[in-house]
This record gives C-alpha cells, sequence and structure tokens, in this order.
C-alpha cells in the first residue's frame, strides 16, 4: 500500500511442528518412473513437497510481517501475498476447471467411502491413496497425525476436476490470521509450499534459465535441488526482514511464464490489455457506486443521529412534564386529606356541642317538671298552664336538637 510503512508491534509464538513424512518418502522412492509419471500426470508436483524441510526460525520470522489488516505479508513498503496462480504453477496441477473453483460436489461419496469398497488396489487407486495422504498430512496437516474429515471431501472433488488452490490460500491466510491475532497458536496449513513461494521471490538470480520454457520444467524441482542455509537465527531474519528494500524483492518469480506476452504496442511499452483496461473501469465504476453508496449511509446515519436527540429531547420533556403532574396529584391529595380532616373535626365539634346543649336542656325540663310537683298544689291555674307552656317549649327545642343532630 503506498505510503503504508510496517511495524513490528508484537511477536507472534507459532509453531510449525510438522508431521513424520519418512513413511511417505519411502513409499515414493519405491515407485518406478511409471507409477511416478502416473501420479504427476493426474496430481502434479505434489511430492516434491515432502523434500522441502521446513525452516522454523525463516517461518516464525516471516509470521511476524503478516499484515491482519491487508491479508499480506508486509516488509516495510514492499507488499507481497501468493496468489492462486503463483501456486498452480508451482504444484503444476494439471486440467483443472478454474470457473469450478469454489464449487461443491452434492451428494457423491467420499473419499473414505470409497476406500472402504476396495479389495485390491489397482495402481491408479494407489495413486490416489497416496495422494489423499500428502493432502491429509503435508498440504493440510490440521492434526498432527490424523487426517482432517474436511480433506476426504475436498479430495473427491478433485476427481472433478475442481482446483484445490484456493482452498489451499484460504486456510493459509485463516491460520496466519487466527495465529496473529491470538499472539500464539500453530500454522496449519502447507509450511513448504508457502516457503518455496518465499524462495521464489527472494533467491534472485542474473539470468533466467531457459528451461523455465520447458513443458516438463518444474519450480518446486528446481527449489528442492537449490541448497540452502538453515543455521540463520529468527533474530537474523527480522533484521534482513526490517532492511528490507523493493530492489531486493523479486516481484515476479522467474518461472511464472504468462501465456499471453504483450511486449509493445506501437511506441509504448507495457501496455495495459483490453480486456485488464474494461475489468480496471468496471471496478472503478463499482467503487464509484460503492463511494457514493456509503455517502448515502453516512448522511442517514447523521439523519438518524439528529432524529433520535430530538427524540430524547421529548421524551426528557414529557418525562418531566409527567413528574410536574405526579408532584401535582400528591399535592391535591395532601390537601384533601388536610381539608377532609378539618371538616371531620368540626363535625365532632359541632355534635359534642349539640349533645351537651341535649343533656343541658334535659335537666332542665327535668328540674322544672320537679318544681312543677312541688308546687303544684299552691300556684294558681294562671301559673299552672304558664309552667306547663314552658315545659312544652322546651320540648320543641329539644326535639329541634335531635332532629338536628
Amino acid at each position: 500500500m503506498e505510503g503504508y510503512m510496517s511495524e513490528l508491534w508484537d511477536f507472534t509464538r507459532i509453531s510449525v511442528t510438522q508431521n513424520d513424512l519418512q513413511d511417505l518418502k519411502e513409499i515414493w522412492d519405491q515407485w518406478n518412473d511409471e507409477m511416478k509419471q502416473l501420479f504427476y500426470n493426474n496430481y502434479g508436483d505434489l511430492p516434491y513437497l515432502l523434500d522441502i524441510k521446513v525452516d522454523k526460525h525463516l517461518f516464525r520470522s516471516l509470521t511476524q510481517y503478516w499484515n491482519l489488516a491487508y491479508s499480506c505479508f508486509t516488509f516495510g513498503k514492499v507488499d507481497l501475498v501468493p496468489t492462486v496462480e503463483e501456486y498452480t504453477t508451482l504444484l503444476r496441477c494439471p486440467k483443472v476447471q478454474v470457473d469450478n473453483a469454489y464449487s461443491r460436489a452434492a451428494n457423491v461419496p467420499t473419499f473414505l467411502k470409497k476406500l472402504m469398497n476396495i479389495t485390491g488396489m489397482n495402481a491408479r487407486q494407489r495413486v490416489d491413496v497416496f495422494t489423499f495422504s500428502i493432502y491429509g498430512l503435508v498440504v493440510f496437516p490440521k492434526a498432527l497425525g490424523h487426517v482432517d474429515e474436511a480433506v476426504s471431501d475436498l479430495f473427491d472433488r478433485l476427481d472433478k476436476r475442481v482446483t484445490p488452490i484456493p482452498a489451499i490460500l484460504a486456510e493459509t491466510f485463516r491460520s496466519f490470521s487466527a495465529c496473529r491475532k491470538a499472539g500464539e497458536g500453530r500454522f496449519i496449513e502447507c509450511a513448504q509450499l508457502l516457503l518455496g513461494w518465499f524462495h521464489s521471490h527472494f533467491w534472485k538470480v542474473e539470468k533466467v534459465s531457459y528451461w523455465v520454457f520447458s513443458k516438463n520444467y518444474s519450480p518446486l524441482k528446481e527449489l528442492v535441488a537449490t541448497p540452502r542455509r538453515d543455521d540463520i537465527s529468527e533474530e537474523k531474519w527480522i533484521l534482513i526482514f526490517q532492511n528490507l528494500q523493493e530492489e531486493d524483492v523479486e516481484w515476479r518469480a522467474l518461472w511464472m511464464i504468462p501465456n499471453k506476452i504483450l511486449y509493445r504496442c506501437g511506441d509504448f511499452y507495457w501496455v495495459v490489455h483490453l480486456e485488464l483496461e474494461i475489468i480496471k473501469q468496471d471496478f472503478e465504476k463499482r467503487s464509484s457506486k460503492l463511494g457514493k453508496r456509503i455517502e448515502q449511509l453516512e448522511e442517514e446515519k447523521m439523519r438518524l443521529g439528529l432524529d433520535v436527540d430530538i427524540y430524547k429531547l421529548e421524551v426528557e420533556k414529557l418525562r418531566k412534564e409527567k413528574n410536574k403532574a405526579e408532584e401535582d396529584l400528591d399535592s391535591l391529595k395532601m390537601d384533601y386529606k388536610k381539608d377532609a380532616r378539618a371538616r371531620e373535626n368540626a363535625l365532632e365539634r359541632s355534635l359534642l356541642e349539640g349533645r351537651n346543649e341535649i343533656a343541658r336542656l334535659k335537666a332542665r325540663v327535668a328540674e322544672l317538671e320537679k318544681s312543677l310537683h312541688l308546687y303544684r298544689s299552691r300556684n294558681s291555674t294562671i301559673e299552672l298552664r304558664a309552667s306547663l307552656s314552658k315545659i312544652e317549649e322546651l320540648k320543641g327545642r329539644i326535639g329541634e336538637l335531635e332532629d338536628a343532630f
């Protein structure tokens, strides 16, 4: 990436422990040229992976430069990553259908089920079993000493001429990223193939051998035959990577011979292919649409943010009004209780006073009746009538008071 410089912020402790491949090597060495050629014709140069030694110091140092953000190796201003074309050329995968790279086989028996039905294996079946072992123990060594079940599904698709390269690259990137995120872990992909790719970009030669144009040329075979030092420490490798310059890198592996070469067009060198230009324009068009869509989403996000703020203000206003209404209601309840209590107290006092007045009047009536009895014989008819009138008046007063209370 232009203007981007990698920095080694942390150290990832990665394990590159490999399966013991001695039995596979011995089986391969026992085969005659006819058997080996049958293998090459059907499955490419996989057996050369058995002879590539995994330099643990180099691999651990290389891991530190895996860029999680871009899924590539970043050495200063140098960005590199293995491609489908490079891995395909390295393994020399024969007769694959590139369009079916990501296809899935539907309702087909796995390779392991096929093996269960084999009573006596012919040459092709022995080649198939050997290939299956390489894929399980070398290319996808997920569990040491065991073959992952997913390998059997992938291997079954090879018979449909589906290339395994995208799956190999995807698992390589995933394993690197998982270890870098965790800060530790075990690399569970083909370390041999990755190191072969690495040496092809960092092992500069002055001239290109004409053998690379040969139909039988094998990049892996040449990599295996090339002597390399394995006594360089991790610290030394990290120092080398930190000081790596663009001119130290072989941007295109020497064995990558394109099918079509455009040398020049008129007076212009390195003219972009029309197909690539169309793809570029299509990519730019899609990028422009995505950019506009992102702007629209940002505007909608801002608009939604404003709506949320307004909604929050309205909610806060309603909450305050609700609190005020509840406070007013509580105040009214208190005032009502006070008024009711005051009225109740006033009624009780009035009732008590009425009862006292009734008692007093009754006592007065009794007193008058007694007086009437004592003086009945001595009083005149006029006095008696006056007393009776007074008594009746008092009784009427008592009746009124009783009716009132």
